[in-house]
């Protein structure tokens, strides 16, 4: 699948984000399975409709593997970006319910607090994709920039 597959190489700054948010959810998912676990379980909304320690353990595997594909398959970096950013988005409602149902966790213990959070939010979309090389680098003319040939093609 060519949309899956990015035709640029990635610049540094792609790089990093994606070393770092590969980081950040191994870490996270690490959370999600030992000492954040309760905190976690909060954040689910009273309204799902599974238990939320299920929840809270699912999330985490996902998370770990999200995070180790985006360190170490740099080469499926489009595919494990977007997956990223997919979850991101299906998460959000996550964080709603945490601050409809004012929920203390993670220190959001105001309003102020975790209405701040749901901003954040669309920034890690944004950074997945960023990692996953979206927006593609093109010039005026709608072409590749010159010598951004996939690393595979490169002598």
């Amino acid at each position: 699948m060519s949309v899956l597959r990015s035709s640029t190489p990635p610049t540094r700054s792609q790089e990093v984000t994606r070393l770092t948010l590969g980081a950040f959810m191994a870490f996270a998912g690490v959370s999600h399975l030992t000492f954040a676990r309760q905190d976690f379980q909060a954040q689910v909304p009273g309204w799902f409709p599974l238990d939320e320690d299920l929840v809270v353990l699912a999330s985490g595997v996902v998370e770990i593997g999200l995070g180790a594909a985006l360190l170490a398959l740099p080469r499926q970096r489009r595919l494990t970006g977007i997956a990223l950013a997919a979850f991101y988005v299906a998460v959000f409602p996550g964080n709603i319910g945490q601050y409809v149902e004012g929920v203390d966790a993670f220190g959001l213990d105001t309003d102020g607090r975790r209405l701040a959070r749901l901003f954040g939010q669309p920034a890690l979309v944004a950074a997945a994709l960023w990692a996953a090389g979206l927006p593609e680098r093109r010039d005026r003319r709608g072409s590749r920039h010159v010598g951004d040939a996939p690393r595979e093609d490169r002598p």
